[in-house]
């Protein structure tokens, strides 16, 4: 691993990309002259067809400039809130009485203007869906909010769907997401701290949290982690993945993502913090704990002993997940004496045409599964469900009557890929399914001793491993019996009076804990 490690790291540093502003770099601000301005976005944006210069002229010349990119920006906003009052509301006055600072007084009525001199400013603004209004005789521009509202409708993430609960999901848009967020907190204490990563993208980063409730040790630690990035691009919140986990080289996802306000705004008032991302419909939150990513935001919209009893189920089928292929490798390779007779029997005839090993033939069958799933998750939808299902019983049926794979080894690996999708959280699900192929060979090798080095081993990672700071393997390592309520089993909300101890201490309590409800004494 340490080698693994050092490989990693060996890649050349290179210098930080040049922004592509050669005119910005001779001529950082604006001059008094309306062409020469002109001229210097002209130049910046030189072989750029969708950039669009518009000339207003007053008294035969020209008087204003405004300048957007086409496919970005709302052309009716541009409109009505900016070329009509340029043109008909100020037709009587002189040519160079108004000045970039008095168009949001006298003329423009957007809501969002901004006023500098800065080219480097101006271009980052138009790259940013904005109008710019170049004035005569006027060293400032005006810089108009008018980002096109072409964006996806709002609908219930794919990836986590419910029976029961809201049935609304983020979109690309950093602004959506936002007032999603705010429409469950209503209150001034939800803070949404804005920044731009990326030399080239110039992604929004939005790091929201409630003040007073989350620790702010650890929403410092979140912004030093964020401000530390240095990159030419984020495409999507997994960027920031990668870069603010504490344990890169784990199986184990250390940064939740979900694509629903409803488990973001409960993350917020159990003292998480969630980082927003422009252009991605995954929000991260942080700390993660081993337990969130077995909860599914549903457990808390159905009835209490309901939600205990599934979250039973996808403990013991994550166990089911893990060990079940490796278990029957071990017990038919090394512990026959363990089996049954009849059970024996039955396994010794089902075999007895198999020329492989069981540690190759389980090995086998795994791989081939996979193969299977990820085809039927990139194909397209109208045919991918259809191949999945369609070839693993063509390709297990054909190969049992082949001779080639046994019949047990099927319907263990069966079970297994059946256990793995009852795990809510994708990327959780991801980390156990790679488990098997290690703890698999381990039990090829040395048995049921392989077995039991390997759960040691996982059981010691997991409890190694912390997120943000916080232990991952909490409230079971380190115990914290007030929050056991929420992990194996789920409490009715009337007796989750407090918040997670890890995430919370100034103000941990949740709500009074004397509203168990009972009939009215009348």
């Amino acid at each position: 691993m340490k080698g693994f490690r050092k490989w990693i790291r060996s890649a050349p540093s290179y210098p930080t990309i040049p922004e592509d502003h050669s005119e910005a770099e001779e001529c950082t601000k604006l001059t008094s002259d309306l062409e020469q301005n002109e001229m210097i976005f002209k130049r910046i944006f030189d072989k750029s067809s969708d950039i669009v210069f518009r000339t207003i002229q007053l008294s035969g010349q020209k008087q204003w400039i405004v300048i957007f990119f086409a496919c970005s920006v709302e052309e009716e906003l541009i409109d009505k809130h900016i070329l009509q009052p340029l043109i008909a509301g100020n037709s009587h006055r002189e040519p160079s009485t108004v000045q970039a600072e008095d168009l949001d007084d006298l003329m423009i009525t957007a809501a969002k203007t901004y006023v500098t001199s800065s080219v480097s400013e101006i271009v980052n603004h138009l790259l940013d869906s904005h109008a710019i209004v170049l004035t005569r005789a006027d060293s400032h521009a005006m810089m108009i909010k008018v980002k096109g509202s072409k964006q996806r409708s709002l609908e219930e993430p794919s990836s986590e769907p419910v029976i029961r609960g809201p049935r609304d999901g983020f979109i690309e848009s950093i602004s959506t997401n936002i007032g999603l967020i705010r429409t469950r907190l209503k209150t001034s204490r939800l803070k949404m701290e804005s920044s731009t990563i990326g030399e080239l993208t110039q992604t929004t980063i939005v790091i929201s949290y409630i003040k007073g409730i989350a620790e702010d040790s650890i929403v410092e630690e979140v912004r030093q982690r964020v401000s530390r990035i240095k990159i030419d691009g984020i495409l999507d919140s997994a960027y920031i993945e990668e870069f603010i986990e504490d344990s890169p080289y784990s199986l184990f996802p250390l940064v939740h993502s979900t694509e629903r306000p409803d488990v973001v705004a409960a993350e917020l008032l159990e003292g998480k913090i969630a980082i927003l991302v422009d252009t991605s419909p995954f929000v991260l939150i942080v700390p993660m704990t081993f337990w969130t990513g077995m909860q599914a935001s549903e457990d808390y919209y159905v009835r209490w002993p309901i939600a205990t009893f599934v979250r039973w189920i996808r403990l013991i089928f994550i166990f089911i997940a893990i060990f079940a292929p490796p278990l029957y490798v071990a017990v038919t390779t090394f512990h026959q004496e363990m089996i049954p007779t009849n059970l024996v029997l039955s396994i010794a005839a089902s075999r007895e045409s198999v020329p492989f090993p069981a540690l190759i033939e389980a090995l086998l069958m795994e791989v081939i599964f996979e193969a299977l799933r990820e085809a039927g998750i990139r194909l397209p939808k109208q045919i991918g469900q259809a191949v999945s299902i369609v070839g693993a019983l063509v390709i297990g049926q054909s190969a049992v009557q082949a001779g080639i794979i046994s019949a047990p080894v099927v319907i263990i690996v069966s079970i297994t890929g059946i256990a793995a999708f009852t795990i809510p959280r994708y990327s959780f699900a991801n980390g156990i399914r790679l488990l098997r192929f290690p703890i698999l060979f381990l039990a090829g090798t040395l048995g049921l001793y392989g077995i039991v080095l390997g759960f040691l081993g996982i059981l010691l990672h997991l409890t190694a491993l912390r997120s943000i700071g916080v232990p991952y393997f909490e409230p079971i390592a380190p115990l914290t019996l007030s929050s056991l309520k929420d992990v194996i089993i789920r409490a009715p909300i009337w007796a989750r009076t407090h918040r997670p101890q890890a995430t919370v201490k100034n103000n941990p309590v949740r709500e009074p804990g004397d509203q168990e409800p009972s009939p009215s004494q009348g």
